[in-house]
């Protein structure tokens, strides 16, 4: 209902020098959600959260509180905290004086009757006995009213983390922003940290609005996610619609692990991709290119002894097995492509699988053509994105904005961490306009052969898929036909990169 929406966001948009970081967000948050955004560094998620607080100005749009347009509204005056990843505390001031730093200064209306008996409003710092109880409210609901007296210098990252969450609380806003709190802490604290936050977050019952790249932290803590990526919402859903029912290959890939592959309708409920068809439940045009997702999960492995013994759709070849704690994960080779399985029980570390998909967990998505997506792309040692086995020049220094690469190779952020990203796994993409064709193979950067030419009015677009089954859409004035071999090439700076996962994981 509407008057459950505590905050709504209605065509924002936000350019910094002509160069738009945020575009037509549109957003309702209801009362008491734990709402996150997600998506990959430099995608406008921070840019979002720092509108809602008031600290920038929306270039377009409106941002409404109860119903409210809050865009001259400066920060001080929305019931509105921020907590941020530098936690910003005090070091002079013990735990108490920090979260209660903001409410000596604090002054709240208070009713006072004159001597002639009118009534009068007047402004009042709050008493000593009214901090005292707001403040230790506020350390209990952190587990922190025993430290009250510490010396911020003395507590671990998690309890100044805490602390940085008293203090934006005892202010008891209506909303609390949280910028990556979590960023500063090691694994171990961090994952203990989610849960204590969504703990919190019952607690309170007030509206929590969370930013990370994190995406087991947004499925771990959130009632609705937000995924964004190049400043615009590509879908909004519950943590088991984002994680079940992607609606693009961006999605499916940046929440979790995901088997995505390039396939063609083959009929009514079948679909084709491993050159093998399939009986699914999502109907398409015949004829129609898709993406189809598959998560790891989902794919049945029977060992078996050769192909003689298969009663599933597929046959593969067990090439690597890595035990993750509760499930073993397996890659196998079907033909030339890898399918990442996930099972508790133990199939061996090598040998022949029977593979079966029920056509419930074949997800089919409509194909993004605009741009060249290769979800399954990894770094290299020379710090080269490899694309269909085959390296392409990429500057890896976009993954973590501040950040260069040394005389070792390795990335370093603007803090000085260094990160290792040999076999890191990425999402490349290669925008359509910037991929070159050639003639005949070993004249570009990839080799394929054409599958495909429309023409376009003044152009022809054709699709070149290469040995591996990757596929390549290109603009070109030149006519080409089915079946011929050409290269492809990309320049360096058109490639553009996201890591999967956390990037953290890289750090050495």
């Amino acid at each position: 209902m509407d008057n459950e929406v505590i905050i709504s966001l209605k065509g924002v948009k936000k350019a910094f020098g002509g160069v738009t970081v945020v575009d037509n967000f549109n957003l309702d948050v209801n009362k008491g959600e734990f709402v996150t955004f997600l998506g990959p560094s430099g995608c406008g998620k921070s840019t979002t959260l720092r509108m809602i607080a008031g600290f920038e100005k929306p270039t377009e749009g409106e941002i409404l509180l109860n119903g409210k347009d809050i865009i001259n509204l400066p920060p001080y005056k929305r019931p509105i905290n921020t907590v941020f990843q530098r936690y910003a505390l005090f070091p002079y001031l013990d735990v108490y004086d920090n979260v209660a730093f903001g409410l000596k200064l604090k002054k709240i209306p208070v009713q006072v009757t004159k001597k002639d008996g009118s009534v009068v409003t007047k402004m009042k710092h709050l008493s000593r006995q009214e901090i005292d109880e707001k403040v230790l409210r506020a350390l209990r609901v952190v587990d922190l009213e025993e430290l009250e007296n510490r010396d911020i210098s003395t507590l671990s990252g998690g309890q100044q983390q805490r602390v940085a969450i008293a203090r934006a609380i005892v202010n008891e806003p209506e909303i609390l922003l949280l910028d990556e709190p979590l960023g500063a802490l090691d694994l171990k604290m961090r994952k203990d940290m989610q849960l204590e936050l969504k703990d919190m977050h019952k607690k309170l019952g007030i509206t929590f609005i969370y930013v990370t790249h994190d995406q087991e932290e947004a499925l771990t803590m959130s009632d609705k996610i937000v995924v964004m990526k190049d400043g615009e919402i590509q879908q909004i859903g519950t943590p088991t619609d984002i994680y079940n029912e992607p609606v693009n290959a961006f999605v499916a890939n940046f929440i979790g692990e995901s088997n995505i592959y390039n396939a063609r309708m083959l009929g009514e409920k079948k679909v084709g991709f491993l050159h093998h068809q399939f009986d699914c439940v999502d109907d398409f045009p015949v004829g129609e290119k898709v993406d189809v997702v598959i998560r790891p999960e989902d794919v049945r492995l029977t060992p078996i002894k050769d192909e003689s013994e298969a009663n599933g759709q597929l046959v593969g070849k067990i090439i690597s097995r890595v035990f993750k704690g509760v499930h073993f994960e397996y890659t196998v080779m079907v033909g030339k492509s890898e399918l990442i399985c996930q099972t508790r029980n133990d199939k061996g570390d090598s040998g022949l699988v029977s593979i079966s998909i029920n056509p419930n967990d074949i997800q089919i998505m409509k194909k993004e053509i605009t741009t060249n997506l290769f979800p399954e792309a990894w770094i290299n040692k020379n710090n080269e994105v490899m694309i269909s086995d085959d390296p392409f020049a990429c500057n890896i220094a976009q993954l973590l904005p501040g950040s260069h690469v040394d005389e070792e190779g390795y990335l370093v952020s603007k803090e000085g961490k260094r990160y290792d990203l040999n076999d890191a796994d990425v999402i490349a993409e290669i925008a359509i306009p910037d991929v070159t064709v050639t003639d005949g193979h070993d004249n570009g950067q990839s080799n394929g052969v054409v599958v495909q030419t429309i023409y376009k009015g003044d152009h022809w677009q054709i699709l070149v898929r290469t040995e591996e089954e990757e596929d390549f859409f290109v603009d070109t004035q030149y006519t080409y036909n089915e079946g011929d071999l050409v290269s492809v090439s990309a320049p360096k700076e058109a490639i553009k990169l996201t890591i999967k996962g956390s990037i953290d994981k890289y750090e050495i």
